[in-house]
C-alpha cells in the first residue's frame, strides 16, 4: 500500500522560478508516509527548506515546520535524494538557489462526496473476500477501513470531530478490525456498519 499512501502527498511545484534560474526536476522522490502514522490518522505538512547547487544537487535541507518528527524524517529522507537539472552559473545565474518545499502528508481524500454512504450499504461479504489470502496484520489496510479513516479525518469539521476525538475513534476502530472481518466473514450478508464501534457508526 505504500505507493498509494504517497499518491496524497503535495510536493513543490516542478518549476521554482529563484532569479534567472528554473529549477528543473530530474529525480524528485515523495516521502514515504510511515504506516503507522498513516494507519493511526495522523496527518500534518512539513515545510522543508534546501540549497540546490548548480550541479543540481541538493545540500542544506532543514526542517522549517514539522507536524511530527516520523513525517519530518521521511520528508527529508526524499528531498535529500531529489536532484535537478544542472545550469550554467553566470552574472544572471547563481550558483545556488534556496527553496521551500512544502510537504502535505493526508490520508486518501479524493473519496466520493458520499463516501459515508457507500460505507453504509457495504455489504460485509465484500469484506470477507477482501481479506482472503491476506496476512490478519494487513486487515487494516483493506480498503473498507481505509475509506472510514479518510472520512473521518476529512469530511467532517473540527468542530464536529475534534483532533483528539478523532484520532481515538481511529485508534478503536484499528482495534475492532479483526473482530469486524471475523464477524463479517461468519454473517456475510450484513451490513459493515453494523459492526463498527457505536461512536463511529453515528458519524456516517
Amino acid at each position: 500500500m505504500r505507493w498509494w499512501l504517497c499518491g496524497f502527498l503535495l510536493l513543490a511545484s516542478a518549476d521554482v522560478r529563484a532569479g534567472e534560474v528554473f529549477l528543473i526536476p530530474e529525480n524528485n522522490p515523495k516521502p514515504v508516509y510511515p504506516v503507522a502514522l498513516y494507519r493511526a490518522g495522523v496527518i500534518g505538512m512539513v515545510r522543508v527548506s534546501l540549497t540546490v547547487q548548480a550541479d543540481g544537487s541538493v545540500s542544506k535541507a532543514v526542517i522549517l515546520e514539522n507536524a511530527h518528527p516520523e513525517l519530518g524524517e521521511a520528508s527529508l529522507a526524499a528531498v535529500n535524494q531529489w536532484r535537478f537539472k544542472p545550469w550554467k552559473i553566470t552574472e544572471d545565474q547563481p550558483a545556488q538557489v534556496i527553496v521551500i518545499a512544502p510537504m502535505d502528508f493526508r490520508l486518501d481524500w479524493e473519496h466520493p462526496f458520499h463516501v459515508n454512504k457507500e460505507l453504509e450499504r457495504l455489504k460485509c461479504s465484500a469484506i470477507a473476500r477482501a481479506s482472503l489470502n491476506i496476512a490478519t496484520s494487513s486487515w487494516v489496510d483493506l480498503p473498507a477501513f481505509s475509506r472510514t479513516r479518510s472520512y473521518l479525518t476529512h469530511s467532517l469539521s473540527p468542530t464536529q470531530l475534534p483532533e483528539e476525538k478523532r484520532l481515538a475513534l481511529i485508534a478503536k476502530l484499528n482495534a475492532s478490525v479483526h473482530s469486524i472481518v471475523q464477524r463479517c466473514n461468519v454473517h456475510p450478508a450484513s451490513r459493515y456498519v453494523h459492526f463498527l464501534p457505536e461512536e463511529i457508526r453515528v458519524l456516517l
